[in-house]
């Protein structure tokens, strides 16, 4: 005859198994999304650095066409203003913000859902 204890035994190790195994998949998922988010900010970093050094060529090229040292950083930066300014108004269009949400949560969440579902098919 099968003991009670031991059947109850058993089932108390596989929830324990199935605990850990749900443990390991949440560690894995939040460190890919961790990961992701690291990898936008070091990627916006550098975009800024390269909008920074391109913006400093256009004033400085702009300064030169029109033989005045203020000049082309008056118009970059009055380029900024504007763009800043249709920016505010857009703040509130539900099409912009969808794109926007739609776009950071393929970045980084549907990417784990697509390493998983080749590793499924394997």
């Amino acid at each position: 005859m099968v003991n009670i204890s031991e059947i109850s035994q058993t089932i108390r190790k596989l929830v324990e198994t199935r605990i850990n195994l749900i443990k390991e998949e949440i560690q894995d998922q939040v460190m890919g999304v961790v990961t992701r988010v690291l990898l936008l900010v070091i990627i916006g970093g550098l975009m800024l650095l390269v909008l920074l050094f391109f913006s400093l060529a256009l004033a400085f090229f702009l300064s030169s066409v029109f033989e005045s040292t203020y000049s082309g950083f008056l118009l970059v930066g009055l380029f900024y203003l504007l763009l800043v300014v249709g920016l505010y108004w857009l703040r509130y269009s539900p099409s912009i913000r969808k794109e926007i949400q739609g776009g950071m949560s393929n970045f980084i969440f549907d990417n784990s859902k697509k390493e998983e579902d080749g590793e499924e098919g394997a």
